[in-house]
């Protein structure tokens, strides 16, 4: 079976409003790389190389799902919807969905002063 034209139609808008906000990601200070995973963790779309978005997407696909997980088990009414990661080097962002996870890998703000 194809797509129907008004189907069609809906995925192109919707891959053209992911570009779109990929871009304005991008603009901001710090941001070093965005990685978008399907739900088994596999990148779909990623301003990184292949390697290095196979190891992030991997990596912070299975943490969002035990992120996930340990809400549910706290609150089964509840659900993550955000999850951040500080360390000396990164800030890592990762916004999950139903279908999809993006992630976003950016240098802290506070190193950002000099």
């Amino acid at each position: 079976k194809g797509l129907s034209p008004q189907r069609h139609l809906l995925g192109f808008a919707a891959m053209s409003e992911v570009e779109e906000a990929i871009s304005r990601i991008k603009t901001h200070k710090g941001v070093e790389g965005i990685v978008i995973v399907n739900a088994e963790g596999n990148p779909i779309r990623t301003t990184f190389g292949k390697d290095k978005a196979n190891v992030y997407g991997k990596m912070m696909s299975q943490l969002s799902d035990k992120a996930r997980s340990l809400v549910r088990d706290l609150d089964p009414q509840n659900n993550l919807t955000f999850l951040r990661i500080r360390s000396k080097k990164h800030e890592i962002m990762v916004a999950p969905d139903k279908e999809y996870v993006l992630i976003v890998i950016q240098t802290p703000e506070a190193d950002q002063g000099s």
